[in-house]
């Protein structure tokens, strides 16, 4: 009895299993019976919740606001000069600018000797070049106006270094040091590739001083002209008419022109360190702070215990007209701040003394309204 018991609870249990398996296969397969009040809901992910909320519009970047009487003394220097000039301040540190007229392309004439520099001093932070490789210069590499070194060039030429070179072409603005040192680093292209690879803006360079200068007086150079006094004859025995076309020529569009402002920001980066080695940026600016021309120009006015590292640059006249009177330049305080200066006279008939007042009262512009020092110098010791 038992048995028979125990055996009918096991069929109804079965019978039990497979009503409860064929259910669930139904409701699998779309059944509409309601789930009873036992059933759990199946579990489905939760929506992301979205949240909203409105943000203000950023807010632009603002340049630093560069010293109200500095942009006023600027202003004002510009306005009473006659001619066409651009100047322009960068604070190195600090970021600001001032600027009149430094978005044109002027004649930088002698300051282009920098682009060489620094396209040498590139080449020696690769490993392409060394400043102590000896080179010779010879007749055949001399060329115009400005050239001390001509007297040292004697049977096999004057041999010497590639640092001397440099030397030469940056603090006594020697023409020939600086066209054999661009013969060395590769030509007029490899630095036109140095300034378009490191963006220094709106500047341009051009063929070398030879064909430069003869261009712009009128002229098509011939290697005689390297002679003493031999250029300036064949100057002077043109029709006035056509040398005022050549150097119209040369002023509406310079082969060598650039923006005031461009020189400014790049002699900031230079300041700064991103376009040089820590090494070379010291050679170059040590270097340019013993340079020996421009006494008249911004040397003039720096302030005693202010330092200056520049270059100058002086083009071609013709009677009282001049076309290219420069000068640019790092100023440091004696607290440490740093102001890059760049000014540059394109084409003008003022006297050269107005010229070089132009430029020194820049730079005493810039040591007096570019604000009080910033706590106590400190001592080199």
């Amino acid at each position: 009895m038992t048995k028979r018991v125990s055996n009918g609870v096991r069929r109804v249990c079965a019978t039990g299993l497979l009503l409860t398996l064929a259910s669930l296969s139904l409701s699998a397969c779309g059944t509409d019976s309601r789930p009873s009040a036992s059933a759990h809901a199946p579990s489905v992910p939760e929506p992301a919740v979205a949240v909203s909320m409105p943000l203000p519009p950023p807010r632009p970047v603002r340049s630093p606001s560069a010293p109200a009487g500095l942009v006023s003394a600027i202003n004002s220097l510009s306005a009473s000069f006659s001619g066409k000039k651009g100047i322009a301040v960068r604070a190195v540190d600090d970021g600001w600018t001032v600027e009149v007229g430094g978005r044109q392309r002027l004649p930088q004439q002698s300051v282009s000797k920098l682009w060489v520099a620094i396209t040498l001093l590139d080449l020696r932070d690769q490993g392409r070049a060394r400043l102590d490789e000896p080179l010779v210069v010879r007749r055949e590499d001399l060329t115009l106006f400005h050239q001390p070194i001509a007297m040292l060039v004697k049977g096999d030429g004057y041999h010497t270094t590639v640092g001397e070179l440099l030397t030469r072409a940056l603090t006594q603005s020697d023409n020939t040091a600086n066209d054999r040192l661009l013969t060395y680093v590769g030509g007029p292209q490899v630095v036109r590739t140095m300034i378009a690879n490191k963006r220094l803006g709106d500047i341009r360079f051009g063929p070398g001083e030879r064909l430069l200068q003869a261009k712009t007086a009128g002229l098509t150079w011939q290697p005689a002209f390297a002679a003493a006094g031999a250029f300036q004859a064949a100057r002077n025995r043109l029709d006035p008419a056509a040398r005022k076309a050549a150097l119209d020529a040369y002023v509406n569009d310079p082969p060598d022109g650039a923006a005031p402002i461009a020189i400014a920001d790049a002699l900031a980066r230079l300041a700064r360190g991103e376009l040089l080695s820590e090494t070379s940026t010291r050679i170059l600016l040590d270097t340019m702070e013993a340079s020996r021309t421009g006494h008249a120009r911004l040397r003039a006015a720096v302030p005693s215990g202010w330092k200056i590292a520049h270059k100058t640059g002086t083009g071609q006249d013709l009677g009282r007209r001049n076309a290219g009177f420069n000068d640019v330049g790092l100023l440091t305080a004696p607290d440490g701040r740093r102001f890059a200066i760049a000014v540059m006279i394109g084409d003008t008939t003022e006297d050269i003394r107005l010229r070089q007042r132009l430029i020194q009262n820049v730079a005493a512009a810039v040591a007096s309204y570019a604000g009080p020092p910033r706590g106590p110098v400190l001592s080199a010791n």
